[in-house]
Formats: C-alpha cells, sequence, structure tokens
C-alpha cells in the first residue's frame, strides 16, 4: 500500500503526519529532537494528557515504515472524525479558544511555549477540545512576545466576537480565511459598542491599527520589546476573561423548535424513534453520520448505543443547542456541526487538499436522512437522482424518510410557490434511488403517510 502523506502538515518543519495501512502517524524530523525531548522530560506532555487538552501517543518502531529517515515515530490516538472551526457552533468555538488559552498556561508553567495558535490544530474527541498538533511546543525564552498572539486574535477571538456581537454566520468567514479572519476586517464589521469594551479595543482595534502601522514600517527596522512573563500571563487572561464574557443566544433558532412546536410531529415520533432503532440493531455500524439532525433527537439514538454520530444540521441554533445538551449530559459519542447540505465544506487551502471536503471525510457506515428529503427536493429544486448520487459516495447503508406532497410539512413547503416537482413521488424517489441502493426495508411510519427506508449502498454490499 502507497504511503499518504497528510495534505494538512507540509507546512511544518519539524514534522508530518501520514498513513501507512490506514493508521495515523506523525514523523518527528530530526530539528524538532531537542524541543521533543524538553516536551516530554519538561512533564508537559503529561500534563496536558491528564488534563484531556492534548491527543495521546505512543512511540512506535519505524522499521516497517515508509519514512523511517526521522527522530522518531509516533502513532497518535485516532479521532474519529476530523471537523473544522467554520464548521463549529459558538460554544465550541468558544471551548476550542479557552482551551487553547489553558494549554498555553500549562506550557508557560513548564518552561515551554505554544509556536502557533492555529485553530485548526484543535479537534473535538470524546466531546472536548483537545491540541491534535503533538509538535506545537517550543522552549520558552524569558523575555520573548508570544508568537501566536495574532493568529489567536484572528483564528478565535476575533471570530468569536464577530458571532456574538455581530452575526453568528460570520463565523462562515474562516472558509474563506483560511488563516484566521484579518484583523482589521474584523474591526471593521464590530459594531461601535464594541469600542467601549476594554479587551476588544486592545485585542482588535488597536492591535488591527497596530498591524496596519507595522506593514508600513516593514522596510525600515522595527524590535519587539522585551515582555516578562508576567506580562505575558496578564495578556493571556485579558484574552480569556474578554471570551468568557461572550454569549450567542440561540433561541432566536428557525428550526431549533422543531419537535415542540410543530403539531404533526408527536404524532409519529415515538413510532419513527423505534423503527429506527430497529434498523440500528440491524444494521450495527460503527460511526452515523445524521444529515438534517435538527437538536438531534435521533444522534442520540445512535451515540446512546456507543455510535460514533456526526449530527448535522444548517441552523446553527439547532447545532448549539444540540452541543450544550450533549456537554449537559456528558454525551462522548455525538458531535454536532454545521453544515449546509447545499453547500457542503469544500475541499480548500493549497491545491484545494489542505483541508477536506465533507464528502472525502466519508464514506461513513451509514447516514441518517430523516425529514429532509422534501427540503432538499422540492426548497431546493435538487433532483432525486442527484439526491440519490451524492448519498451513495458518502454512505455504506441509508435510513431515510420519504414525505410525499400530501405531508403537510411538504404542502407548506408549496403553499408559496407553483408546483413543478411532477418526479416528486414515491414510485420515483425507489427508482431512482435503486440505482444506487438496494431496498432492505421499508415501513409507513406510525398514521402518516412517510416511509422509512432501509438501504444498502450496491457498492459497498
Amino acid at each position: 500500500m502507497i504511503p499518504e502523506i497528510e495534505n494538512s502538515s507540509f507546512r511544518d518543519p519539524s514534522g508530518f503526519i501520514f498513513y501507512h495501512e490506514g493508521i495515523c502517524y506523525r514523523q518527528i524530523n530530526p530539528v524538532y529532537k531537542e524541543c521533543y525531548d524538553y516536551f516530554l522530560e519538561s512533564g508537559l506532555y503529561q500534563k496536558l494528557v491528564n488534563e484531556k487538552l492534548l491527543i495521546p501517543h505512543e512511540t512506535v518502531s519505524s522499521s516497517h515504515l515508509p519514512f523511517s529517515g526521522g527522530y522518531l515515530t509516533i502513532r497518535p490516538e485516532p479521532i474519529p472524525f476530523i471537523s473544522y472551526p467554520y464548521e463549529w457552533c459558538f460554544t465550541q468555538f468558544k471551548k476550542a479558544a479557552l482551551a487553547t488559552l489553558d494549554i498555553l498556561k500549562h506550557a508557560l508553567d513548564h518552561n515551554m511555549i505554544l509556536k502557533d495558535a492555529n485553530a485548526y490544530n484543535i479537534q473535538f474527541h470524546n466531546g472536548q477540545p483537545l491540541l491534535i498538533d503533538t509538535l506545537s511546543f517550543e522552549k520558552y525564552q524569558e523575555g520573548e512576545t508570544w508568537a501566536g498572539y495574532k493568529q489567536f486574535c484572528e483564528n478565535f477571538l476575533g471570530p468569536l466576537a464577530l458571532m456574538s456581537y455581530k452575526d453568528i454566520r460570520l463565523g462562515r468567514m474562516l472558509r474563506e480565511y483560511i488563516e484566521g479572519i484579518p484583523l482589521d476586517l474584523i474591526s471593521s464589521l464590530l459594531p461601535k459598542k464594541t469600542y467601549l469594551n476594554f479587551h476588544l479595543i486592545i485585542h482588535i482595534h488597536l492591535h488591527a491599527r497596530y498591524q496596519k502601522d507595522y506593514s508600513r514600517k516593514q522596510s525600515s527596522a522595527v524590535k519587539s520589546k522585551a515582555v516578562s512573563k508576567k506580562s505575558l500571563l496578564g495578556l493571556i487572561n485579558s484574552l480569556e476573561s474578554s471570551i468568557k464574557k461572550m454569549y450567542w443566544n440561540p433561541s432566536k433558532s428557525e428550526w431549533g423548535d422543531y419537535y415542540s412546536d410543530c403539531p404533526h410531529v408527536p404524532k409519529f415520533l415515538g413510532e419513527k424513534i423505534n423503527l429506527v432503532a430497529g434498523y440500528l440493531d440491524f444494521l450495527k455500524p460503527k460511526a452515523i453520520w445524521d444529515l438534517g439532525a435538527n437538536t438531534g433527537v435521533f444522534s442520540r439514538i445512535s451515540s446512546s448505543r456507543g455510535i460514533s454520530t456526526i449530527s448535522m444540521d444548517i441552523d446553527p441554533g439547532c447545532v448549539e443547542t444540540s452541543y450544550l445538551q450533549a456537554l449537559k449530559k456528558g454525551e462522548k459519542n455525538l458531535l454536532p456541526i454545521w453544515v449546509d447540505l447545499n453547500n457542503p465544506s469544500p475541499g480548500i487551502g493549497w491545491d484545494n487538499k489542505e483541508r477536506m471536503s465533507l464528502q472525502e471525510r466519508g464514506p461513513v457506515d451509514t447516514i441518517l436522512v430523516l425529514a429532509l428529503i422534501h427540503h432538499l427536493a422540492i426548497s431546493n429544486n435538487v433532483p432525486l437522482a442527484n439526491i440519490a448520487r451524492f448519498f451513495s459516495n458518502i454512505c455504506q447503508s441509508l435510513i431515510i424518510e420519504f414525505v410525499p406532497k400530501s405531508d403537510s410539512m411538504v404542502q407548506k413547503l408549496l403553499a408559496t410557490r407553483k408546483d413543478i416537482f411532477s418526479d416528486y413521488t414515491q414510485s420515483v424517489f425507489e427508482k431512482e434511488f435503486q440505482t444506487f441502493f438496494k431496498i432492505i426495508r421499508s415501513e409507513k411510519v406510525g398514521d402518516s403517510n412517510r416511509i422509512l427506508y432501509l438501504m444498502e449502498n450496491k457498492n459497498h454490499a
């Protein structure tokens, strides 16, 4: 098997990630030997692992591996699903930022410092954010500034401020600005009331102005002033205080109250839950994507069975509500993320490969598609054939609900538009999906006209 180097790690001279026979490894290059040894000897590695702030790893022999010219090779604990900052809800983002600052403080306690503050170095594992870049540390030198300060403001503080003080959707800008949203842009977008916030004046508005002035003077010698460790800790505490005070209220969510506000739902919700549970027990998947998951009612049917479950929804309020519930209940197998299936996360960065598209992170064992097909086909004019093809590329099996035109929710969609969807019928649905899938089961959902299908991908049968 040809080894595969991870496209997101090519920029780091300290080492790189590669895959061999489906297992993830990280090679540590000789140039990082001194820092890595100190990282272990100082006790920082064990402290961060104990605090669940760093992905644990084990050192392995590289004799059987394709890359053996490094200093060491380590095998990190695998993470089931890689998510990106522009897919996180507000509280996920907030916790990731605070985790980064906690890691920095622990590093300083061990006479080390974070080299950077890249949001992509944080992943959610067992419900919590942790650092996955083991090579992010170097020895601290008294008087040095934190090189990652600007990056932290552009990757964490600024996006959180935009989401909290302006509009939650501005978090999506990180998909365009892969290195972080520029400070001058953040400053221009934030409302004037943020000039009354001491922390945001210092870390965003004045910081942006300083960066603009600094860029003009780069031709001349500009030296950074020495910063004591006490001052550096004061900077960290200021960033931490600012972030802890930021909140976002998801109560304005369009779909957040779907299960309580829609009178038709309780009539067959229990029956649908039982059907989905039975299908899952039949399939016994190890991993599931729940598409259009809302607040995660059905996601929790799978996650409660120990199945790694990615719960995706277009509504950031639903994702926020689901994540807060997961935190409250300590749900380790559930990760809610913010995804628009009509415009799913693309491959971005260098050569469009540095960050994976949603499809590239599949295929997953099973996808749940409940009360969603009519939104894709009618609200967004996506032909059933296109939907079936898309699903066939991301899963091995499929649990999908067909909602007919007679359903009150479809009638609601058609109330304000002309019905041009002559092909939106159960027979056409089955025909198009059977091009890619084999129908294993189909059952009526309670006393409704909805049909729940269990299908297997013909290419994975």
